[in-house]
């Protein structure tokens, strides 16, 4: 019977709605354990290895996590149809200040002294419960988007073995002389209590625009220090005397710290007379000071070399007696692009102002606690946070006349990516990975790493490596993988001593610790074996390792390496590819390469996309707060899985751009690519009468050239995916989606409608297309094309399949290009009724086609005729005859690029001096027009007539479409709208479509002569076996169209 031959297995659960029949594959999945299938089909096979990004399990996932878990799914989707063994678990980032921080806020804990109180046992051990809260809604979101993962054997990084892998890697790197404790100035974040590396700095949100007041101070100048060039400049210079230098800031808080002042030996300066005093700074910058100075004389101009050695007076007394301090330094990193060109020095708060002091013997004042409030040490602003004191300091130097100007600007500042909250930069003491040692190297090993989008490779990666620093990594916090060194705590017997392992900790301790979490790795203590009186100890360091440290050991210590599973580890690292977003170059990128560098000499990962970001509907950062982005779980509901992946798959977000979320975009991507496959199934569905069989033998054209677009398609959507092009694959798929339903099925209608019996090959030819579409897009649309393979063989699971073989289907590239003209010139053709405002079933005289190698169209001029709905078509090779497109410079954007070659571009365009070369123009023999640089002008005796067509192998011509309506055409497209209006009745009344129906049609007078001149044609297309055509009105009636009724009834 017509209609029940498909779905072979039913997975729509007999609903309509994609979100509906996704449950129902879910389900099936879960009952047959498909992803286990498909990994235990490939044992044995090649492996294709991929490495997990480990998100923390304390926060629930983000449309970010969202678009990565798709390419994590695709990838090993494809790779495993291939014919590849991928075996991919879910990793958990499970340490750090996110877990803490989480801990804290449950807690109700808002000091770091009261985790003390508590004490660590307890508080670590909430965190380590705390930290997997959300892993049930992290599995279901995963699980919801038709990602294929492990998550029973999957790691975390608080597990035993886990953190063993990672001590085993401190370990390494110190006994290689890459790991050492120093005194630096870092990032710190007093919200927290714990320094952070540089590049936690440069991650997203980490840097945000902030108000802070700015002043500029003076340093009256008080003489010279002895064997400094400024000693000769002071004698011979009186007019240094009575001056001061003057200093610019944007953190007056640190103003009382200050200890020296730094201009550039190279920099010219300048003495000048106000009208009040007098004041140094650079000759360049004096204009910037124009308002402050009023008029001014220049008394005399100095190298900043000859300056150095000057002193002055200290903006304040706190450390009056500091050796070496309050002296003008020379330091090539002054600039004069802003301030004075005399840059204020306060060592402990600025790295280059350490770097600078420690040349000249300037020691460190540190005068704020961990809290980020001032000490003792400056009793006027005691117990102040730094930022609340810069308001009282500025106030204080005004009072005693040392404030030249006084500014609030705004500027991007580093905070905290976890709390929020401003940064300072302080030195401390921390535990460094000697990065400036292998720096070279990673840049070498970079180059073999292919990057998606490909200049993140020298660009953003690339110039980060370029400019690594020694990579902070401890923290002075409490859950996280223990720093493990154990330290003498008597100076006088200094001992290091640095474990690699729990084994090496039992045979130094006797014991092995309960955990290596903190406090029970803190109680291994012993005496000093260097210490002869044994009075001494060696005991723990306290702080804990950065958690980037332990997400970039996931290569190796997911396996337990260097103690178990050692050739596994050796086989599968370094992995075939990873992905993230594009910040990670400065996040998880970085800190594998550091560690695989550092370690195996190797890269981490040999590919690797690096995605843009996904954007509110407004452009901004999502927010829940604004409501600028669809809920995802709506969005599932609603529209469904595959059209979210295809949505966030298609777009140009993989290639490194950015990406507005829109529902209506969502929406577009079942438009694109679900329904016209879902349609030309629900085609076979409806007509079969019989099991179609897969065959690629037909002779007809039609099937012919859909069969070698198929061909083209597997090659192509396979190829893309070989080289995670993941939108070129989309692309493919979304073009011959379009061709399968708005050309193949359309053009074949009559064969289908005629039935099995008389054209097997139509129902074969479409079966075998959809069923190797459905592999090959198996990886980008997974529940829908399982729904539709399912229903066409009955066989288990699509993604038990293989990839299809573009070798089993024929090939035809002059078939192809040749019906792809045709589709372009109808399509052409097409733009130009719509243009005209004329209906497509109303006929036009004719259709005039001027390409070169016209003619290649002939054995396809009946369908053009069909399909444009023309009475003749003219194919020509005289493309001029019919009109040409006239190259026009596009000035505005060719400016910047040609520079002084735009006139002559616009003249010798003016003049017809060009020729065309693909999609480019050269002008007077050597300048290059790109397509972005010109616009093309259309020259025709009807220009509203006519339009612009690409034929075979890329040539160029124009068709013409003659839209003269006579009343013979008018009539024969009025009887068309009618049949039309018929078949839509027909639906209606809810008949078969192989019912004979008996209509009596109700026209007005003046149609009655239309209505009778073609009734026989509209009998036949509506399949009446009786057919009257009166004037009057008709009872029970529907309308059919404008000003025409008719009643429809079954023929028995």
């Amino acid at each position: 019977m017509v209609g029940n031959v498909y779905p072979k297995v039913d997975l729509t659960g007999g609903s309509t709605k994609f979100p509906d029949m996704e449950q129902e594959v879910l389900k099936f999945w879960n009952e047959d354990n498909t992803f286990q299938a498909s990994l235990e089909n490939r044992e044995g096979c090649e492996e294709y290895v991929f490495n997990d990004g480990p998100p923390f399990a304390n926060g629930l996932p983000h449309y970010g996590h969202l678009l990565t878990g798709y390419v994590k799914d695709i990838v090993p989707r494809y790779r495993t149809q291939a014919g590849y063994f991928v075996p991919r678990v879910f990793g958990w980032d499970c340490h750090g200040l996110p877990a803490e921080l989480e801990a804290e806020k449950q807690l109700g804990i808002t000091d770091k002294a009261q985790i003390e109180d508590m004490g660590l046992e307890k508080f670590n051990e909430y965190c380590g419960q705390s930290v997997m809260h959300y892993a049930d809604e992290w599995e279901e979101y995963v699980t919801r988007q038709a990602r294929w993962v492990d998550f029973e054997n999957g790691y975390k990084t608080m597990d035993p073995e886990y953190m063993e892998s990672v001590m085993w890697a401190f370990k390494e790197l110190y006994d290689k002389g890459l790991i050492y404790q120093g005194f630096r100035v870092l990032p710190y974040s007093w919200a927290e209590h714990t320094p952070l590396s540089n590049q936690e700095t440069r991650l997203d949100d980490s840097y945000r625009m902030r108000q802070d007041p700015t002043v500029t101070v003076t340093m009256p100048l008080t003489g010279a220090r002895e064997g400094f060039p400024a000693q000769k400049t002071w004698e011979e210079h009186p007019e240094l005397h009575d001056a001061a230098a003057i200093a610019w800031t944007t953190t007056p808080w640190t103003l009382p710290s200050n200890l020296a002042l730094a201009v550039h030996p190279e920099v010219e300066y300048s003495v000048v007379r106000t009208v009040d005093e007098q004041l140094l700074l650079a000759t360049d910058l004096l204009g910037a000071y124009a308002k402050e100075l009023g008029e001014y004389e220049v008394l005399a101009t100095f190298a900043g070399a000859e300056l150095e050695g000057l002193t002055y007076e200290p903006v304040f007394d706190y450390f009056r007696d500091t050796e070496n301090a309050f002296m003008v330094l020379n330091a090539d990193y002054v600039t004069t692009e802003d301030g004075t060109g005399v840059v204020h020095q306060a060592p402990a708060f600025g790295e280059d102002d350490m770097l600078t002091c420690e040349r000249y013997g300037v020691p460190l004042v540190i005068p704020v606690d961990a809290d980020g409030k001032f000490t003792s040490l400056v009793p006027d602003y005691e117990g102040k946070l730094v930022f609340d004191a810069n308001r009282d300091i500025i106030r204080d130097l005004k009072e005693r006349g040392r404030v030249v100007r006084d500014q609030t600007i705004e500027h991007s500042y580093p905070h905290s990516w976890r709390s929020g909250e401003p940064l300072i930069y302080m030195a401390l003491p921390a535990w460094f990975v000697k990065v400036t040692e292998i720096r070279d190297r990673m840049v070498e090993l970079n180059q073999e790493i292919e990057w998606i989008p490909s200049h993140m490779r020298d660009g953003q990666f690339g110039k980060w490596l370029e400019g690594a620093r020694d990579w902070n990594i401890s923290r002075t916090r409490y859950w996280g993988s223990p720093v493990p060194a154990w330290v003498s705590d008597n100076p006088e017997f200094p001992r290091v001593d640095v474990y690699g392992s729990l084994e090496e900790l039992e045979r130094d301790f006797g014991e092995r610790p309960k955990s290596l979490h903190r406090p029970y790795i803190d109680d291994l203590v012993r005496p000093n074996p260097d210490d002869p009186t044994g009075q001494s100890m060696m005991r723990r360091v306290p702080d804990v390792l950065d958690c980037w440290f332990e997400s970039g050991s996931m290569p190796f210590a997911q396996y337990h390496y260097p103690f178990e599973n050692v050739e596994e580890h050796d086989v599968r690292q370094p992995a075939d590819f990873i992905v993230e977003y594009s910040g990670q170059s400065r996040g998880w990128f970085y800190v594998q390469h550091v560690l695989s560098t550092a370690l195996f000499d190797r890269v981490a990962f040999k590919k690797v996309v690096a995605h843009g970001i996904v954007l509110g509907s407004d452009g901004q950062k999502m927010s829940k707060s604004k409501g600028n982005y669809p809920n995802v779980n709506e969005v599932f509901d609603r529209d469904g899985s595959d059209a979210m992946r295809w949505f966030l798959m298609s777009s140009p977000i993989l290639r490194g751009g950015n990406l507005i979320v829109t529902e209506q975009g969502i929406r577009d991507g079942v438009r694109q690519a679900i329904l016209p496959i879902w349609n030309a199934y629900t085609f076979l569905q409806l007509y079969s009468s019989e099991e179609a069989q897969w065959s690629v033998d037909s002779t007809d054209v039609l099937d012919r050239y859909i069969l070698a677009k198929t061909h083209d398609m597997v090659a192509g959507v396979g190829a893309a995916l070989d080289e995670v092009r993941i939108a070129d694959a989309c692309e493919e798929l979304r073009q011959f989606a379009d061709t399968l339903t708005n050309w193949y099925v359309r053009r074949s209608r009559d064969r289908f409608w005629e039935g099995q019996e008389a054209h097997p090959e139509a129902f074969n030819t479409l079966y075998t297309v959809l069923e190797v579409t459905c592999r090959a897009a198996a990886p980008l649309l997974p529940y829908i094309t399982e729904v539709i393979w399912r229903g066409l063989t009955g066989e288990r699971s699509v993604h038990l399949t293989d990839y299809p073989q573009a070798s089993d289907l024929p090939s035809n590239d002059e078939l192809v290009a040749t019906m792809d003209a045709t589709r372009a010139v109808c399509s052409a053709a097409s733009s130009v009724r719509k243009a005209r405002k004329l209906r497509n079933r109303l006929p036009l005289p004719a259709l005039t086609v001027a390409l070169p190698n016209a003619g290649q169209l002939q054995d396809f001029a009946s369908v053009i005729r069909d399909e444009v709905n023309v009475k003749e078509l003219v194919l020509s090779d005289d493309v001029d005859a019919a009109g040409s497109f006239d190259v026009v410079v596009n000035a505005k954007v060719a400016g910047p690029t040609l520079g002084k070659d735009v006139q002559r571009a616009i003249k010798n365009v003016k003049a017809g001096n060009y020729v065309r070369d693909g999609e480019n123009v050269v002008v007077d023999g050597d300048i290059v027009l790109t397509p972005e640089l010109y616009t093309e002008r259309l020259v025709a005796e009807n220009p509203e007539s006519t339009a612009r067509v690409e034929g075979p192998n890329g040539t160029v011509g124009l068709v013409v479409l003659d839209t003269e309506v006579t009343e013979e055409l008018e009539a024969e497209g009025w009887a068309a709208d009618v049949i039309r209006g018929l078949q839509d009745a027909r639906k209606q009344a809810g008949l078969a479509v192989s019912d004979r129906i008996a209509v009596r049609l109700s026209v007005p007078a003046e149609r009655v002569e239309w209505a009778e001149r073609h009734a026989s044609h509209i009998a036949a297309e509506t399949l009446a076996t009786d057919f009257t055509v009166v004037s009057e009105p008709l009872d029970g009636a529907v309308e059919v169209i404008d000003g025409v009724t008719a009643t429809v009834e079954k023929n028995s």
